[in-house]
């Protein structure tokens, strides 16, 4: 399918299922639910790069679900305390949803937020294809739940006025690769020292010399209401990885189950029927934490530093909310792509280094190290396809303009994403409907580090601008689409 072919079709199905503004405002209703995910104890959490069993929950795991409608036209959100969902889950949740909701699939966002204490739901991460493999337990549980969680959404749909509203907290986020003084880079597990910046490096070191990009301290927030002012749901966006610091092997949802309870707190909204439902979706956090390198470390009591990120992000986002104008009702639209694009495969030299690696590690009997996880890594990524295609998706809620992307997005390409779009404020969920390991720029790539190496980043070194030109024309279709 030619660019042009595709782009009309996208606007073909746009028109089909989207609204203009005179049906907005007749009747706007919205709706929100949650389903909780948490897994088994004993199921390996996977946030590091060796996994281990859970065995404390400190919080539950939720996917909090938000949907609206205007006339014939709905869309929902879904968002998972999860590290990533496949998209084999987000396929088959989209197909649940359809069938006993009757929203179409192109306007269904399934997302994760990315906390790293969460059992996996990802299955293969390296399989590109939803049909590649059957679904296993968890993720069959974690399916059912999105779709009811959608449908319980829908259940409490209810007349609502709607706004949007943009906050900063630019105290939590730190870009988090750097460059280091000439000579003190040390080796990538590849044995090379030809990276440029490090990611992580030692806080407080002498050896820093600046971060290798920006950050985007902004949270924006969509906000729902009953016409007599009860607050229904708040799907907020702040570009910060995740924050961390649990205890041992628990269980927890991290910043993002946090924010859910403060907010709700904050609005005095904890006891009312149906309940209150607050989303933190994760922006693009792809080379952002909450770690400032140029101090030394200081010793913290478990979950103490993501209750302090917790506390200033949801009090900013309060703030925010309480300077809302809202509206009886606001224009929707959706479009849903796949494009096609080349996926990175090591070289015969880099396969070969990996095969005599694992095979000389086997031999010796020696414990798992860095450099043979990313052999192991090699050797998968050279058994996946060339070329596959890749889930981008747009939403038009009233003002706002929302992307979701199937990686980890760099905090440039969301600043560029949020400078270009014809929708403001906007802003771009990353972890969609799939994951593809980490997307930086183009200029990142040639710097090396961690989020480019063959095994964490996937998609090929020009991805980036390709998806940002995609999302885009899909914000314009949605444009046209109102126009009609």
């Amino acid at each position: 399918m030619s660019q042009a072919s595709g782009r009309a079709a996208v606007l073909a199905t746009v028109l089909m299922f989207g609204i203009g503004r005179t049906e907005a405002v007749m009747c706007f209703r919205a709706g929100a639910a949650t389903g909780n995910i948490t897994p088994e104890l004993g199921g390996e959490v996977i946030g590091g790069f060796r996994p281990f069993p859970a065995t404390h929950v400190h919080d539950d795991l939720w996917v909090r679900a938000l949907v609206l409608e205007s006339g014939t036209t709905s869309v929902a959100f879904a968002v998972c305390d999860l590290l990533g969902v496949s998209s084999g889950v987000s396929t088959e949740a989209r197909r649940l949803i359809r069938s006993e909701c009757g929203i179409p699939e192109s306007h269904v966002l399934v997302a994760a937020t990315h906390t790293h204490s969460a059992c996996s739901a990802l299955g293969d991460r390296f399989a590109t294809q939803p049909e590649g493999a059957a679904l296993n337990a968890y993720q069959r549980f974690v399916v059912r739940r999105i779709a009811d969680a959608v449908r319980c959404a829908v259940n409490n749909l209810a007349p609502a006025q709607i706004g949007w509203a943009t906050a900063s907290e630019p105290r939590h986020v730190f870009n988090r690769r750097w460059y280091l003084k000439p000579g003190t880079m040390p080796p990538n597990p590849f044995g090379s020292t030809n990276d440029l910046v490090k990611m992580n490096p030692t806080r407080g070191s002498p050896d820093l010399v600046r971060p290798a990009g920006p950050t985007d301290p902004e949270i924006v927030l969509l906000a729902v209401r009953t016409p007599d002012g009860q607050p229904i749901a708040v799907l907020a966006n702040y570009s910060l990885h995740y924050v961390g610091g649990v205890r041992g092997a628990d269980i927890s949802a991290d910043y993002y189950g946090m924010f859910a309870a403060k907010f709700a707190e904050l609005l005095g909204a904890g006891r009312q029927d149906p309940p209150f439902v607050a989303i933190l979706s994760n922006g693009t956090s792809g080379d952002i934490n909450n770690i400032d390198f140029t101090r030394p470390g200081e010793p913290r009591k478990p979950y103490e530093r993501m209750r302090e990120v917790t506390d200033d992000v949801a009090r900013a986002a309060h703030a925010a909310f309480a300077a809302i104008r809202w509206h009886d009702g606001a224009p929707l639209g959706a479009a849903y792509r796949e494009v096609e694009l080349g996926f990175r495969r090591p070289t015969p030299e880099q396969l070969a280094w990996a095969r005599v690696l694992l095979a000389e590690a086997a031999e010796a009997g020696k414990p798992k190290s860095l450099e043979r996880i990313y052999a192991e890594r090699t050797c998968q990524v050279a058994e996946t396809p060339e070329r596959a295609p890749v889930p981008i998706q747009a939403f038009r809620v009233g003002g706002v303009g929302i992307a979701a992307l199937p990686a980890e997005v760099f905090c440039e390409i969301g600043l560029e994403l949020k400078a270009r779009s014809p929708f403001k404020p906007s802003f771009t969920i990353s972890l969609a409907h799939g994951y593809l390991g980490y997307l930086p720029t183009v200029e990142q790539h040639a710097l090396g580090g961690y989020e480019t190496w063959l095994g964490t980043c996937r998609l090929e070194v020009g991805a980036a601008p390709k998806l940002v030109s995609e999302v885009l024309a899909l914000w314009e279709s949605l444009l046209v689409a109102d126009a009609h």
